[in-house]
């Protein structure tokens, strides 16, 4: 059955390769990301990607009328991909960079959240992309103190929805995953290859987002073959 499915931070990475696995399958993807370029330059079916902020107000409402004009409104999947990193000693960090991070990983996070539930149903799926670096009792690695903090708390925020929207759904869970070869892995540690690559593990989270709901609730499921 086709699915609409909502996916942020689409441009580059995981996000890039999710919209084209959904694409190839069939389904309705709005692809969000502040650079809509790439996505409209492949040209796919049943895609619609447009200039979208997560911590604009005026973006958010772009998404809610596309959704309510085009797709019914209604929303069977919702994948928060979007996210910032820095790595930066944290005697070195400043309040604006905490701000930032947060902003992007935890306050945007939240508001996309927030705002596609109304048009979701019970078997509607939200699924948050995390890091292991979020994970407590996991390996921290210096310099990623606003990063890994803020990926912790949207693993907490996961299990508070869950919690909150039990009786009525839409399900909750979030993957905290290891290191995967991004552009965004590169530019904060470059030179470092990661054991995984955007493609595989896009498939990955392709398939659990359209099933996973069926077995998982406010579950944090640690996808990592590495240490960090």
């Amino acid at each position: 059955m086709k699915k609409n499915i909502v996916i942020t931070g689409t441009s580059r990475g995981i996000g890039f390769e999710l919209v084209s696995i959904f694409a190839g399958m069939g389904h309705n993807v709005l692809a969000l990301s502040r650079n809509e370029k790439p996505i409209k330059d492949k040209n796919l079916e049943n895609v619609k990607a447009f200039s979208f902020d997560i911590i604009s107000e005026d973006s958010h409402l772009k998404a809610e009328n596309y959704i309510t004009h085009h797709w019914d409104s209604k929303v069977d999947i919702l994948i928060n991909n979007a996210g910032a990193l820095l790595n930066k000693p944290f005697s070195e960090s400043r309040w604006e960079d905490f701000k930032r991070i947060y902003e992007v990983n935890v306050f945007g996070v939240a508001e996309v959240t927030r705002k596609l539930i109304p048009y979701m149903h019970s078997n509607s799926h939200v699924l948050t992309v995390s890091s292991m670096g979020g994970i407590q009792g996991s390996m921290k690695f210096p310099g990623l103190a606003a990063y890994s903090s803020s990926k912790g708390a949207v693993l907490t925020l996961t299990e508070l929805l869950a919690e909150e929207y039990k009786e009525g759904g839409p399900s909750f869970n979030a993957l905290a995953l290891g290191a995967v070869q991004t552009e965004m892995l590169d530019e904060a540690f470059p030179g470092y290859t990661a054991p995984v690559s955007a493609a595989d593990m896009a498939a990955y989270i392709a398939d659990f987002s359209l099933t996973g709901h069926n077995f998982y609730n406010g579950k944090i499921m640690q996808v990592s073959n590495s240490t960090p």
